[in-house]
């Protein structure tokens, strides 16, 4: 059975050029068309969609409001096609993933035709991974303020783990900007270790991704820069389409080298870096994400002594990264995401007595 797909977008230049990118496979069908949230509402009971394609702005309804309503009423996994562009949009966008969307892609251009097969064969291949996404219902939450989870209602890994740690690095795919802030989310404005994330992104969206999380995180985030040294408290992301690694010095390299089982930056680069130079003191993360990128970086880090955390297949959009790294023994501890900062947190306070003047 094909892939059954909703487009909802309000530009006739854009639907146009979407359905015939989509109608090009043989394993998707463009089942509706509609031009604002409101009226593909309707639709979907008739068409009974796999996947909805949903643009930001429209009239009636924007996607937000449409996003919050389909999570409430009709749970479908929800690609965001948006124009990338670094403005205040890009923002906005990352609230629909807020919403219930599970992930973003750039609106084509004017100009483009089916005949930039790279486009096309990305969009075919999102579609594609999204149809096997499990979704739940969401009640209805427009513009509200996110809240801190409340990590002494889950159950925390108290690691035997006797290095003390000195570096964070975090790899995430389909999925992780909403697995970030969860993990982010949670940490103090006094997290005395610097992080470095690398989450598979399109090109025109990491500022957005950065300044969504920037929104309720406590500390600081900003993009790498060459030469460098990564600081406590912070969350460091590479720039667009760059590998990002440290030298020998602990300094940042952004290299335009090859990309690494198709990605550029690469989760698995960096953290290979990090085991060199930071070896068992590296902590390394593997959250939600299709393939298997970062697998073998968490390898390395588990093999030079570090401690490394895999997201549950339970709380993954996609189990992908996070089963490959395990397959492989790379992960010491499989984690539901709610517990990843907890137990990070135990990692650097050991001391029972510490913990409860944080609580207080």
């Amino acid at each position: 059975m094909p892939i059954r797909v909703l487009l909802v977008e309000d530009s006739q230049i854009a639907l146009t050029i979407l359905k015939r990118i989509l109608s090009s496979s043989p394993d998707i069908e463009v089942v509706g068309e509609a031009k604002s949230g409101l009226e593909a509402l309707a639709m979907i009971p008739k068409v009974q969609p796999d996947v909805i394609c949903t643009d930001l702005h429209m009239p009636r309804m924007d996607g937000l409001t449409f996003t919050s309503e389909v999570m409430a009423l009709y749970p479908r996994p929800i690609l965001v096609i948006s124009a990338s562009v670094q403005d205040e949009d890009t923002h906005q966008v990352f609230q629909l993933l807020e919403a219930g969307a599970v992930d973003i892609f750039p609106k084509p251009l004017a100009g483009l035709t089916i005949d930039n097969q790279a486009f096309g064969k990305e969009l075919i291949n999102k579609i594609q991974i999204l149809s096997g996404v499990r979704v739940l219902t969401r009640k209805r939450k427009i513009n509200s303020k996110p809240k801190k989870l409340e990590s002494d209602k889950v159950s925390v890994f108290q690691p035997d783990f006797y290095h003390k740690p000195k570096i964070v690095v975090v790899g995430a795919s389909t999925g992780g900007p909403q697995a970030l802030h969860d993990v982010f989310n949670q940490l103090p404005s006094d997290f005395p270790l610097p992080i470095i994330c690398v989450q598979h992104i399109c090109l025109g969206f990491l500022q957005g991704l950065i300044d969504w999380l920037a929104n309720s995180c406590s500390l600081p985030i900003q993009i790498a820069q060459p030469g460098d040294l990564p600081k406590p408290g912070k969350i460091y992301f590479p720039p667009e389409q760059r590998h990002l690694e440290l030298d020998s010095r602990g300094r940042f390299i952004c290299s335009d080298a090859s990309p690494l089982g198709g990605h550029r930056p690469s989760v698995t680069v960096t953290f290979i870096s990090a085991a060199k130079a930071y070896g068992k003191s590296t902590v390394g993360i593997l959250l939600t994400g299709m393939g298997r990128d970062g697998a073998d970086g968490m390898q390395a880090i588990a093999e030079a002594g570090g401690f490394t955390i895999a997201q549950d297949e339970a709380t993954s959009v996609v189990f992908g990264m996070p089963k490959e790294a395990i397959s492989l023994g790379a992960a010491k501890q499989v984690l539901p995401i709610q517990a990843i900062a907890p137990t990070l947190l135990s990692l650097l306070h050991t001391n029972s007595s510490y913990l409860a003047s944080r609580r207080d």
